[in-house]
């Protein structure tokens, strides 16, 4: 008797769990989420000049060398803001169509590990007006970056995805040019 009691509540909560955790066949194209919006940018990141558009706020403690022996300009707890432009193209005069608002915190005591809390401001285009907010572990050493889109506002309420970055033409000094390619489904 025990065991067809736990059979059936086995059962239940595997019946409860599918109806729970299923999911819209349109979603899915092979196995994978469907993307559905695909949005491709370029923030301009400036340190320098006359109009920066990120600084380094708190400096952290003194920077530690790597497995090189070598050090980095930058440090285990460097705080920096930005309010970097979001345009179409990498060049300058490309046309705007958003704001990256933001801070990064330098997390790793070697190497180039930020926690990234990010804002993606629209104000051009379909999507003025809206915004999508993404959060993660970024490693800028890496070529290829991926953060998580954690939510948004207007059109992007309640967004999810991810974004894959990756520097377009950058200098560590100075700032740059990082390509942002934003997947929603």
């Amino acid at each position: 008797m025990a065991s067809t009691i736990s059979a059936l509540l086995a059962s239940a909560v595997l019946l409860a769990a599918a109806v729970y955790f299923r999911r819209d066949a349109d979603s899915f194209d092979a196995g994978s989420v469907a993307v559905r919006t695909h949005l491709h940018l370029y923030m301009h990141d400036e340190y320098t000049g006359p109009n920066p558009t990120a600084a380094l706020i708190v400096p952290g403690m003194a920077p530690l060398p790597n497995a090189t022996g070598s050090t980095s300009s930058r440090r285990f707890g460097d705080i920096a803001v930005m309010n970097n432009a979001l345009t179409e193209g990498p060049q300058r005069g490309s046309p705007r169509v958003g704001t990256a608002q933001g801070f990064t915190v330098r997390v790793a005591e070697r190497g180039s590990v930020n926690a990234l809390s990010l804002h993606l401001v629209m104000e051009a285009g379909e999507h003025a007006g809206s915004s999508l907010v993404v959060n993660s572990r970024v490693d800028t050493d890496l070529a290829v970056r991926e953060s998580v889109i954690v939510g948004g506002t207007g059109q992007f309420r309640f967004a999810r995805g991810y974004a894959l970055s990756r520097s377009y033409d950058y200098d560590l000094a100075k700032g740059g040019v990082v390509e942002i390619d934003v997947y929603l489904y």
